[in-house]
C-alpha cells in the first residue's frame, strides 16, 4: 500500500513538472519575452506631437504641488514613465539652454549654447525638420519666446543671452504658433528693425498685449499666429500672469487646421525654475499647479485626437527642493540646497500613441532620438 502510495506521488510530481506546449500555457504564466529596444515598426506612429517642458521641475516639485492641489495632479493619468540623464558636455549640472538644445537637436552641448553643438556648430532642431516635412508647427512660453527653452526649438546661438539674435531667427523659419514674452527684443531692437511688421508683411497675424487681452484673440487659420505676452518677462501667476492655459486652449486647434500631416508643439512652464532659482516654496507651487493644469488641457485635446503623442519632461531640476518634516497636505515646509540646478535624474512621463517608448533610463538626448522615431522622420538628403 505504501509502495503505491509513494508512486502515485512520483506521477503528481513528475506530471507536474512537464512543460506546456507555448499555445497552452495558462494566462498569467507566460515566459517573460526580452527585449533590447523598442522596435519602431511595432510602435504606433503620432501625427502630433505635445512636449511640455517644466523647467527646473523635479519630483520634489511636482509632488509639493500635487499635496498642495488636493493630493492630485493630471501627471497621475500617465502610465509610461522613465527618467533622463540631464548633464551638458561642459558641466555635470546643465542649464536650460543646454537642456532644452538635447530635447531639440539631439546633442549634448555647452551650458549657454542654443542650437549649436558642443564646437558652436548650428544643429537643426526637430521644429525645423517638422517644417521642412509639412508639418505645422508652435512654441508656447510663460517666460520671454527668446528665452533659452523656446529659442533652442527654432535659434542658433553660441549664448543664450543674444536675444536680439534669437528673434531674427523667428523669420528664418516659418513656425505657425507661437506665443510668449520679449516685445522689445523685436520691436525695440538696437538695429532699429522692427520684426513685428515684418512678420505682418510675412502673413502673420501679430498681436500684443498692448494691443488687446489675449483671451480674446481669435487666430485665423488663414494666417499664422504670434502673441508676445510683455514687453519682457511675463508676470509670475499669482501676480496675474492668465494667458498659459487659453493659448493651450487654441494652439493645439490651430495647428490641426494649419496642416494635415500633423503638428509639432513645444509648451514651456516656464517659471518653476524662477520659484527654484529665488527658493521661494509658494512661487514653485502656483507654477507647478498651473502648469498641471496646462497638462489637463493637452490630454483632453490628445484623448479626443487619438493620434497626438504627450510628452512632460524638466530640463533639469531647480533649488535643491526638498519637503521637510513638519509638512502637511496644507503647507509645504520647504528646504534648499542650492539657488542653482542639481544634478538629480528628470521624470519624463508619455500618453498616447508611441507613450511607451519613453520607458526607461536614459540620455536626455533620446527624447529628441524617440520623437524622431516615432514621428518616422528619416535623414534629410542635402
Amino acid at each position: 500500500m505504501r509502495n503505491a502510495f509513494l508512486l502515485l506521488l512520483l506521477l503528481a510530481i513528475v506530471f507536474s513538472c512537464k512543460k506546456y506546449p507555448k499555445k497552452d500555457v495558462p494566462t498569467g504564466y507566460e515566459q517573460p519575452v526580452k527585449t533590447s529596444k523598442v522596435n519602431k515598426g511595432a510602435v504606433k506612429k503620432p501625427k502630433n506631437i505635445i512636449l511640455m517642458i517644466g523647467d527646473g521641475m523635479g519630483l520634489t516639485q511636482i509632488t509639493a504641488g500635487m499635496y498642495i492641489n488636493g493630493n492630485k495632479l493630471n501627471l497621475e493619468e500617465f502610465k509610461s514613465i522613465g527618467l533622463h540623464k540631464s548633464y551638458s558636455s561642459s558641466d555635470l549640472i546643465t542649464d536650460s539652454a543646454a537642456g532644452a538644445t538635447a530635447f531639440a537637436c539631439g546633442v549634448k552641448t555647452y551650458n549657454g549654447a542654443i542650437g549649436v553643438d558642443a564646437d558652436t556648430m548650428p544643429v537643426k532642431t526637430i521644429l525645423e525638420e517638422a517644417e521642412e516635412r509639412g508639418l505645422a508647427t508652435g512654441l508656447v512660453a510663460t517666460s520671454s519666446i527668446v528665452h533659452a527653452t523656446p529659442a533652442s526649438f527654432i535659434a542658433h546661438a553660441k549664448q543664450r543671452k543674444m536675444y536680439e539674435d534669437i528673434a531674427l531667427d523667428f523669420l528664418d523659419t516659418e513656425i505657425d504658433f507661437f506665443v510668449g514674452g520679449g516685445k522689445k527684443y523685436f520691436d525695440q531692437r538696437e538695429d532699429e528693425r522692427d520684426l513685428l511688421a515684418e512678420l505682418r508683411s510675412n502673413g502673420y497675424q501679430v498681436s500684443t498685449y498692448f494691443d488687446k487681452d489675449f483671451r480674446t484673440v481669435k487666430p485665423t487659420t488663414a494666417k499664422n499666429f504670434a502673441y508676445l505676452t510683455a514687453n519682457g518677462e511675463p508676470l509670475p501667476q499669482r501676480q496675474g500672469r492668465s494667458y498659459l492655459i487659453p493659448a493651450i486652449e487654441k494652439a493645439p486647434k490651430f495647428l490641426k487646421k494649419r496642416s494635415d500631416k500633423g503638428f509639432f508643439l513645444m509648451i514651456e512652464g516656464s517659471q518653476i525654475d524662477w520659484g527654484g532659482h529665488a527658493n521661494d516654496s509658494e512661487y514653485i507651487i502656483t507654477e507647478m499647479i498651473e502648469f498641471d493644469k496646462a497638462i489637463g488641457e493637452v490630454l483632453k485635446f490628445a484623448k479626443a485626437d487619438g493620434e497626438t503623442l504627450v510628452i512632460v519632461t524638466a530640463d533639469h531640476e531647480t533649488g535643491g527642493y526638498a519637503i521637510n518634516p513638519g509638512s502637511t497636505m496644507d503647507k509645504i515646509e520647504p528646504g534648499f540646497t542650492s539657488d542653482y540646478h542639481t544634478g538629480v535624474m528628470i521624470p519624463v512621463f508619455a500618453y498616447g500613441p508611441g507613450a511607451e517608448y519613453f520607458r526607461g533610463i536614459y540620455e536626455n538626448t533620446a527624447i529628441y532620438e524617440k520623437m524622431r522615431a516615432v514621428f518616422g522622420f528619416e535623414p534629410m538628403s542635402n
